[in-house]
């Protein structure tokens, strides 16, 4: 192998050999390692090194693994609440069509941590819920369900209408459109933005510390004004954030390949 084939594609394709990943990756860690050496090098700051972790680890591991069941269960229920919504959207009962677009254009136009204050407070209050975890993944997941019924809508959509109206030519039921027709293919094409959707979630739960909820972030920042030892702590934050969300987006990515031919 050419040291040229280590460094430069074939093809648009990016059919890169195993060699070439591994030799590109550790390159760039090292760039990294060198400029983070060199930048905390002028910030004179006397690191503690790991054992910040060490002393605190079982509060990182409890605020990593309540982050995990939020995301988990607020997963779950935004693509409950956005296939509601999507479904809304398509709606000819005109109240309930304009009610799910004007729904969908407030959560997503509205930033998340007024919504957290707004949600937790004031629905929370009148709804009498007074468990912070509870309205965390409510709120998780009513935020992340808008954006997931646009997601579906925009995939139902995508459907070629000649394939609707073959589908009323052959006497289909509304029941049997979608089941045999649209479903199948929405799947398909919803699957990669979907997991995409799904990592931005869960690093958006870090806004549920604003409310208390025991979560990863709110646990580092306890710690940290503990051991007033930021760089530290936000280390292993940033850490256990792409440990969560790498895999997803590394899934999305197989998905869209895998989906983005032979629909």
């Amino acid at each position: 192998m050419k040291i040229k084939d280590l460094f430069y594609a074939k093809d648009d394709k990016f059919d890169i050999t195993l060699s070439a990943k591994i030799v590109n990756t550790t390159f760039i860690l090292l760039i990294g390692i060198i400029f983070w050496n060199y930048a905390f090098s002028r910030l004179n700051y006397e690191s503690q090194g790991l054992s910040v972790f060490l002393e605190f680890k079982y509060k990182f591991i409890f605020g990593f693994f309540i982050t995990i069941m939020i995301s988990i269960f607020s997963l779950i229920c935004s693509l409950i609440i956005g296939s509601l919504l999507a479904m809304g959207q398509k709606s000819r009962f005109l109240p309930l069509h304009y009610f799910t677009k004007i729904f969908i254009e407030i959560i997503r136009g509205t930033p998340l941590i007024v919504q957290v204050y707004l949600f937790f407070y004031v629905v929370g209050t009148a709804l009498n819920i007074n468990n912070r975890y509870i309205m965390g993944v409510l709120i998780m997941a009513t935020f992340s369900g808008a954006y997931v019924a646009e997601i579906i809508r925009g995939g139902i959509d995508s459907i070629d209408k000649t394939q609707i109206e073959s589908a009323k030519a052959l006497g289909f039921t509304n029941f049997q459109k979608y089941r045999y027709i649209i479903l199948p293919q929405v799947i398909k094409r919803v699957m990669p933005p979907l997991a995409g959707q799904f990592a931005s979630l869960i690093k958006d739960s870090s806004l549920l510390s604003i409310i208390a909820v025991n979560e990863f972030t709110k646990n580092v920042q306890e710690v940290d004004s503990i051991t007033f030892t930021p760089i530290e702590n936000y280390a292993v934050l940033a850490l256990g954030y792409i440990l969560l969300t790498y895999p997803i987006s590394h899934l999305s990515k197989k998905l869209e390949k895998r989906f983005s031919y032979g629909d």
